[in-house]
């Protein structure tokens, strides 16, 4: 064979199977995050979320790509965020908050929703089961019904003259009459009275405050994570289940490790996309608890905070 010949014969069968090989790859998939906060509040999440991620065998940007959409608090946002996720043809959803995972709900009944949430996601009907979830939803629950009483107990040692405790609920989330009736089974345990204010926008916090400030609770309780973000900025000694409220101005946080639970997010999306189905992967329930108090905010409110309680904090902000 001459030498001309022989390289069009190595060309023409690079040019037949190098489309091929090209064509053959896998795409690179796309998920989508849905949250009711902003990137800067979150970021300490998505870094647990990626590290999970990274445990499955998926890296951002490498092989796999995140379509992030945030409400900023604005939760009624919320459900046109998460038609934007279905425009762009995401093989997931990500589900951060009861909220989110609502809104992600309503906009699809076929894509796989992995969530996060504080509630018990068999009364919310996200699944069948916990550990046979039996639908296209599975995820990660706080189950932080279970922490009311040592949240008020905190609580009432930090701000011990407090003998009213005021509790602010999000009336668009679901659970929230349970979650009243399981404050107040906390409060008469602790010898406390609770006051109940309900809001379901930024709208309503302002007759809410006022609402507390004429019965004189003299601490708050915050029950739905839009509410906690826009409430931080009241200065009542207030708990929250969530670190980064804590972070972003609030006295205190106690509850679930929400950074572990990102990361057993992170590990199932993983799992999803590998071929396993939402319906037979039991949802996660909590290991890790974490207690957050901000100094610099019990400072402001003039308290001081017992030195046994900061020893005992996961992570106490100066």
């Amino acid at each position: 064979m001459r030498r001309r010949d022989f390289i069009t014969l190595i060309g023409g069968a690079a040019a037949a199977t190098w489309p091929l090989a090209v064509h053959g790859q896998p795409a690179k998939p796309v998920i989508g995050f849905l949250r009711n906060t902003t990137p800067e509040e979150s970021a300490y999440l998505l870094d647990a979320l990626r590290k999970g991620l990274n445990e499955a065998g998926y890296v951002e940007g490498q092989n796999l790509a995140i379509e992030y959409r945030w409400g900023g608090g604005h939760q009624d946002r919320l459900r046109d965020l998460a038609d934007d996720l279905i425009r762009h043809d995401v093989s997931l959803i990500i589900g951060g908050g009861d909220v989110a995972i609502i809104a992600a709900r309503a906009a699809t009944a076929t894509l796989p929703i992995v969530f996060v949430t504080g509630d018990d996601p068999v009364k919310l009907g996200y699944v069948v089961a916990l550990n046979k979830p039996g639908g296209t939803a599975t995820g990660v629950t706080f189950l932080s019904n279970t922490l009311k009483t040592k949240q008020l107990e905190l609580l009432h040692e930090l701000v011990p003259n407090a003998s009213m405790i005021g509790m602010l609920v999000n009336s668009k989330i679901p659970a929230g009459k349970d979650h009243i009736r399981e404050q107040q089974a906390a409060a008469r345990t602790l010898g406390l009275s609770l006051q109940i204010v309900e809001a379901g926008s930024e709208r309503d916090l302002a007759a809410a405050f006022a609402s507390l400030a004429a019965n004189r609770a003299g601490a708050l309780y915050i029950d739905g994570d839009p509410l906690a973000a826009l409430a931080t900025q009241h200065a009542m000694p207030t708990v929250y289940d969530l670190r980064e409220f804590a972070e972003a101005g609030g006295l205190m946080s106690y509850g679930a490790s929400t950074t572990d639970a990102y990361r057993q997010a992170g590990i199932y999306v993983g799992r999803i996309l590998k071929g396993e189905k939402p319906a037979d992967l039991p949802v996660v329930q909590p290991t890790k608890f974490e207690l957050v108090i901000n100094l610099k905010t019990a400072k402001v409110l003039g308290l001081k905070v017992p030195t046994s309680m900061q020893l005992l904090a996961d992570a106490v902000i100066e």
